[in-house]
């Protein structure tokens, strides 16, 4: 087992406790805010955003979070090890209350993500990976994932406890996982690319990074984005992705694997499969 175990329980504990900022906002009224770029913010980005940066910084790596990202390129350029944070990703989700959002946190070396973690806490699912040692799910709530979190060694207890990723079902069609809120003709000329090759295929909508957990899980074979996300929208999922033997690769030639903390933090269009 690699030296990552220990910043790998630090990213779970901050994505778990984060998860209950959140839900303490969810459970009540709250308002929305429009950020400059016309994206909501409500008080559950700004609380998980605090609870992870306190939590991550008990590591001693910067970290790059979407509620927290004004860093010079030339500051970060020098980072060869990271966080990366997207405190809830899914805010839309969260605002219509379907309850398909995340908490995501990737630790990138080198602009590759090598630890993910995604905390979906209304669907009490809890997704990591680690570089070496694979990906993992494990469906808890919040009382049972706090108790682990306290514990020593708690990396090792989670994969103890976890199911390993990709769970492969044989009896499904060929299945195709795409954005609730974000389509593109692009995505639908793919979409039917893949009927003609694959034949009958379901479809399958969802919120926020989850899309990268159906298809590392093996719920879904392949999730196509032709639409805008930024690097925090993706890290974490990618690192599940990898760790479950996946490839995330550019959109554009489906041949360069995607990498992060760019310059301009915009990811390109991608293909998970």
């Amino acid at each position: 087992m690699n030296n990552y175990p220990p910043l790998l329980s630090i990213a779970m504990k901050a994505a778990v406790l984060a998860g209950k900022e959140i839900m303490e906002v969810y459970d009540h009224d709250f308002s929305v805010e429009l950020k400059e770029d016309k994206s909501p913010l409500t008080e559950a980005d700004k609380r998980a955003h605090l609870k992870i940066v306190a939590l991550l910084n008990e590591s001693g790596l910067p970290v790059l979070s979407e509620e927290g990202k004004s860093i010079a390129f030339e500051e970060r350029n020098k980072w060869k090890l990271f966080w990366l944070v997207d405190p809830l990703d899914g805010t839309k989700e969260f605002v219509k209350r379907n309850g398909e959002f995340t908490v995501n946190i990737a630790l990138i070396k080198n602009n590759i993500p090598v630890i993910g973690v995604i905390y979906a806490p209304v669907i009490n699912s809890l997704y990591f990976a680690c570089e070496g040692i694979g990906s993992f799910k494990i469906v808890a709530d919040f009382e049972y994932l706090n108790h682990l979190i306290q514990s020593q060694n708690s990396a090792e207890r989670f994969i103890e406890l976890s199911t390993k990723l990709p769970v492969k079902d044989s009896s499904r069609p060929f299945t195709v996982v795409a954005s609730r809120s974000h389509s593109s003709e692009e995505t639908t000329s793919f979409i039917e690319e893949l009927k003609i090759k694959h034949g009958e295929l379901t479809l399958v909508s969802i919120g926020s990074s989850l899309k990268l957990c159906l298809v590392a899980e093996g719920s879904a074979d392949v999730y196509p984005r032709f639409a805008p996300t930024m690097e925090w929208d993706t890290a974490a999922g990618h690192a599940i992705a990898l760790a479950a033997g996946l490839k995330v690769l550019n959109g554009h030639d489906r041949v360069t694997p995607v990498v992060y903390n760019k310059e301009n933090l915009l990811n390109p269009w991608f293909i998970v499969q």
